[in-house]
């Protein structure tokens, strides 16, 4: 395959982001424990995910995190979409 049959790559732009210690350790904890490649590999899905989803809340993001992390770790009940649906009724 030449380089003319691969797509191009869209152009990044470094930004600077000033964080204190601690959220940078817990940002570096945090990707590694979701399986990502890399620090920049996190934050830019993080950053899709805020852009893509502007309605949900922190408040929102945090129970997604908690069923995420119970469910990973066996600690609750397990819920079918129409369960959901109906408490939302």
């Amino acid at each position: 395959m030449s380089e003319t049959d691969t797509p191009a790559e869209p152009e990044k732009t470094n930004i600077n982001v000033r964080l204190t210690e601690t959220l940078l350790e817990d940002i570096d904890a945090t990707w590694r424990d979701e399986g990502y490649n890399s620090r920049s590999e996190f934050i830019r899905e993080t950053l899709r995910d805020a852009v893509r989803h502007p309605g949900l809340t922190r408040e929102s993001w945090k129970e997604i995190a908690a069923v995420e992390h119970a469910r990973r770790t066996g600690d609750s009940e397990t819920f079918s979409r129409e369960d959901i649906v109906a408490d939302d009724e």
